[in-house]
């Protein structure tokens, strides 16, 4: 089973990068879709099974030793080029109960062989996005060559003209260093981390498992 599984992956590498770098092409102009929870699937390479199982936005589930945290997920219109991803987190539960980041990133529906989580045990990847989108419009960008038409009138701002607001996040110049007087000067306190999330959720071979206690052990 792992090994015809792998096989599959291996052989639709090739169609499916071309499907991804299409819409990588056509995707910095393209509107997206906004979802509020994200579908995965993982493979447990110890027996071969599959399950899926879908994490809302923000939300941390337990997959094995793995927990996974989806930031977003995106699909497309359907005028647009098909493209469905999401800016997972992954961390491994390590035997010290301490935990290691061990992917960070995009994953594309389009390419799970390429851009999901291998691990000598489990493997994640993203399927697709659910629920009622919101949809994003990508503003168009001006020409900045473009002249204006040649009968265009040019208005010349008057005394009562109010001043345009612009968008744009202009950052204040730094102003010049002055070295302070240490002494007389009180230092804030150093803020802690803020606490790790516990998962809401936990998988094992046989699928969702009910609430009870954790079962790292914490």
């Amino acid at each position: 089973m792992r090994l015809h599984f792998s096989t599959l992956i291996f052989r639709a590498a090739p169609y499916a990068l071309g499907l991804a770098l299409t819409g990588f092409a056509g995707a910095a102009h393209a509107d997206r879709i906004k979802h509020p929870t994200a579908i995965f699937a993982g493979l447990d390479k110890i027996t071969g099974r599959i399950i899926a199982f879908d994490v809302a936005i923000d939300e941390t589930v337990q997959f094995g030793s793995l927990q996974i945290t989806p930031r977003v997920c995106y699909s497309r219109p359907a005028t647009e080029a098909p493209l469905t991803d999401s800016f997972v987190e992954v961390d491994e539960l390590l035997e010290d109960k301490k935990f290691k980041r061990i992917f960070s990133g995009w994953m594309f529906a389009a390419s799970p062989g390429l851009h999901g989580v291998e691990h000598p045990v489990y493997d994640v990847w993203l399927t697709d996005c659910k629920g009622d989108g919101e949809l994003l419009k990508t503003p168009v960008e001006a020409k900045r060559d473009e002249a204006p038409p040649p009968n265009a009138d040019v208005v010349s701002p008057g005394a009562d003209a109010k001043p345009k607001t612009s968008k744009r996040k202009v950052e204040p110049k730094a102003p010049p260093v002055v070295q302070p007087d240490i002494g007389s000067q009180t230092l804030p306190p150093i803020e802690a981390p803020p606490p790790r999330r516990a998962p809401n959720r936990w998988f094992n071979n046989n699928g969702n498992v009910p609430v009870g206690p954790d079962p790292a052990g914490r």
